[in-house]
């Protein structure tokens, strides 16, 4: 799955974003590209899960344009 992080802007950010995404899941397998701001996740756990965990820790998810209503609470 495919999540793009606006507040992703430098290395730290992609350390504490794969931090978050392996809170919910320590065995995910991790590939964050600050330059694109959006990071790729292999894990089985729902995608719900990576968005609170993200959206908790200070990088929540855009979503796509006219996508609104795939985010929770939007």
């Amino acid at each position: 799955m495919e999540f793009r992080i606006e507040a992703m802007e430098c290395g730290g950010c992609a350390r504490a974003v794969t931090r978050a995404i392996r809170s919910v899941d320590p065995a995910a397998e991790v590939a964050a590209d600050v330059g694109n701001r959006s990071v790729s996740v292999a894990s089985q756990i729902p995608r719900e899960a990576f968005l609170a965990a993200l959206a908790s820790a200070g990088f929540p998810v855009a979503a796509p344009p006219g996508e609104l209503s795939a985010l929770p609470g939007v």
